[in-house]
């Protein structure tokens, strides 16, 4: 089983920058690829970014060019740099891992608010 706590949610104001953090533990040699999905108030869950085990990146069109995901495979932690952000970003924040068994694991979510 693979634990998850994501970390550095918050209010910021349009144009600024937050980093999310994602930490994982328990059977981390299980892991695969991980990814960032956030849900919005009413609105389904979607993913923002992914990231394979030897480093392929991928992301959803509404983030290229303001979002980065990373990994440190040393610290078994993932990270979301968010940049320009803007009030439609506002959304609740998951970290996924999806495990070399088939399955996936989530974190509990971490709030970002971005105030216009």
């Amino acid at each position: 089983q693979v634990h998850l706590v994501e970390s550095g949610g918050g209010l910021v104001q349009a144009g600024g920058s937050l980093r999310l953090s994602c930490a994982a533990s328990g059977a981390i040699f299980f892991i695969n690829a991980m990814g960032w999905y956030r849900q919005a108030p009413g609105k389904q869950r979607d993913l923002v970014a992914d990231i394979t085990s030897d480093g392929s990146t991928n992301y959803a069109d509404s983030v290229k060019g303001r979002f980065t995901i990373s990994r440190d495979n040393a610290k078994n932690t993932m990270y979301l740099q968010m940049n320009s952000l803007m009030p439609e970003d506002t959304a609740v924040y998951y970290c996924n891992v999806k495990l070399l068994t088939g399955g996936d694991a989530w974190g509990q979510g971490t709030l970002v608010t971005v105030s216009s």
